[in-house]
């Protein structure tokens, strides 16, 4: 739309000049898009100054739309090296499926990995979360989390050890918590309430990770109960760069749609 017909819809010419300038951005945006489509995951996109002149537009502009792609996880800057094509992020409904079942769901292949497998008293914080004295003794099992042999999550999980007696750090490598509580321990997880927030990634974390220091995060904390008691709490850090949360929203006097959270498909 030419600047010139800005006035007759009721802009003045600095909104008119502010709207053109989005607009650009905006297709430009989609035009990087439509590369990154066409182009493998792990593909350098080309340089900005030949980006600019094969959309023609600016480079200020097609900076601009990068940098809004680079936000959102689609492309990665590497330094000295150029900007690249992420894999997409994974898409994970809020549902109580573990880990390993909603990662098959997606046709990916969970893995697990357990650094630390500990037995200690629960303490003030821990036996309120699980419903038990402090001096109840838990198992503590830290694991990293894989989709594809890639990184996803930190995971802490605490349950009381009288629940799960025998445990073993082979187990939590082998297959999944759920399945295991249930085929040998006869507890089935019917619910529980989880809450998610943002964070940055410590130390610990960015190395077991595999990104840098302070990344973007979200940290997922859940209590799961069976039938008659809480089973387990667990604390999740999933990397910010491979999920993205997705609420679908409906007026109040509709049912209630339960939020969607969405990592990447592949990740970066």
């Amino acid at each position: 739309m030419a600047l010139t017909n800005f006035p007759k819809l009721g802009y003045s010419r600095v909104e008119a000049m502010s709207v053109q300038k989005v607009t650009k951005q905006s297709t430009a945006r989609q035009q990087v898009m439509d590369l990154i489509e066409r182009l493998g995951v792990g593909t350098a996109i080309p340089s900005e100054r030949q980006l600019s002149a094969d959309l023609g537009v600016s480079r200020l502009t097609l900076r601009a739309a990068v940098d809004d792609l680079v936000r959102q996880g689609y492309l990665v800057r590497r330094r000295g090296s150029g900007t690249y094509v992420q894999q997409p992020k994974i898409t994970q409904e809020l549902t109580m499926t573990s880990f390993s079942e909603e990662m098959r769901r997606r046709g990916m292949r969970p893995g697990s990995q357990t650094l630390s497998l500990d037995v200690k008293h629960a303490g003030a914080y821990l036996g309120r979360c699980l419903h038990v004295s402090p001096s109840e003794r838990i198992v503590v099992a830290k694991r990293l989390r894989l989709a594809d042999d890639e990184t996803m999550a930190i995971e802490t999980l605490h349950v009381p050890e009288a629940l799960v007696p025998g445990l073993t750090r082979a187990d939590f490598d082998e297959t999944s918590f759920y399945d295991l509580l249930e085929d040998r321990y006869g507890i089935e997880i019917v619910g529980g309430v989880q809450t998610i927030e943002p964070t940055v990634t410590n130390e610990e974390e960015s190395d077991a990770l595999g990104v840098p220091l302070h990344s973007p995060a979200f940290q997922f904390e859940r209590t799961t109960r069976s039938d008659d008691r809480i089973v387990e709490f667990v604390r999740s850090i999933y990397r910010g760069d491979r999920y993205r949360l997705v609420t679908e929203l409906n007026r109040r006097d509709r049912p209630a749609v339960a939020p969607v959270f969405m990592p990447r498909e592949q990740a970066p």
